[in-house]
């Protein structure tokens, strides 16, 4: 049941994800918070240097790899933090594996999680919360400044590597994932599971953002991606708790600097513009005209 052939079909069905994403949270159609994004960051210097710095970071995890040839270690700790576990998603896939359950599965490990990050820079940016914007984009950007060392020096590997009882059924719906995707993920990068604090994090951040729909959604988001990362046969129970830690953490703290950096002079001032937009809008749809 291959639905994903090449890095192509996954960016399309990525595209196509985050417009309905960001019409679910706006609604509005998708162009309306892209222009109020490009907006931002022609408008705010600061708005453009955290985005720019998310990037940065996002690339340098893309590249992760890469350092793993510069800065080698001979060691895996995989028995150590997981090897207490057994095989049990073996027995969770031979309960539960299904066509279809194994499709969604994938669907939201490959598609709903890159998706949700993209859609809820637009819809804060959309709505004028520059906080959560900062928070947002600074919980991310320290998941992965704390997450890449531990993938470089404490190397755990995915469990269907380990064990012969536990499948990779990504494979099922993306067949050349080892030559398409793997450079992006590496085989030993387990632990703490980022999929698990990335999407705990959209979640944690979400909730303080006062849209209902949008909460419910990137928690019911999270609670799937948690259940993905056992069916698909690749975290450990200990990643998983690992990321919720993580998640916790940098939520707390992404919340605290984005506070100030909101707060700050210029902060104020771009609040304050957005207010005046949001205002305006409502006024607008109010009059008719």
């Amino acid at each position: 049941m291959a639905v994903f052939h090449s890095m192509i079909s996954v960016t399309g069905y990525t595209l196509v994800t985050v417009a309905a994403l960001l019409w679910y949270g706006t609604g509005r159609q998708p162009l309306a918070p892209a222009y109020v994004f490009v907006r931002s960051l022609l408008a705010s210097p600061k708005y453009l240097f955290v985005f720019v710095s998310l990037v940065a970071i996002l690339l340098v995890n893309k590249y992760e790899m890469k350092l793993e040839e510069l800065l080698p270690v001979h060691y895996n700790l995989t028995s150590a933090l997981s090897g207490w576990e057994g095989s049990w998603q073996g027995a969770l896939q031979r309960a539960l594996r299904s066509d279809w359950l194994t499709f969604v599965s994938s669907y939201f490990y490959l598609i709903l999680l890159q998706a949700v990050l993209v859609a809820s820079i637009g819809i804060y940016t959309f709505y004028g919360n520059l906080r959560l914007y900062y928070a947002f984009s600074v919980a991310i950007l320290l998941n992965y400044l704390i997450a890449v060392p531990f993938f470089l020096f404490v190397p755990v590997n995915e469990a269907w590597s380990v064990s012969p009882s536990i499948h990779f059924l990504i494979l099922q719906t993306f067949p050349n994932f080892e030559t398409e995707y793997r450079q992006l993920s590496g085989l030993n990068n387990c632990f703490p599971s980022l999929h698990t604090s990335i999407s705990v994090t959209m979640a944690l951040i979400a909730a303080r953002s006062g849209n209902r729909r949008w909460a419910w959604f990137t928690a019911a988001n999270a609670a799937i991606i948690l259940f993905t990362i056992f069916y698909l046969g690749i975290h450990w129970f200990t990643d998983m708790i690992g990321g919720l830690c993580l998640a916790v953490f940098v939520s707390w703290a992404g919340l605290k600097i984005g506070d100030r950096l909101a707060r700050s002079p210029s902060g104020a001032a771009e609040e304050k513009r957005e207010s005046e937009r949001k205002w305006l809008t409502a006024t607008s749809r109010s009059t008719g005209s």
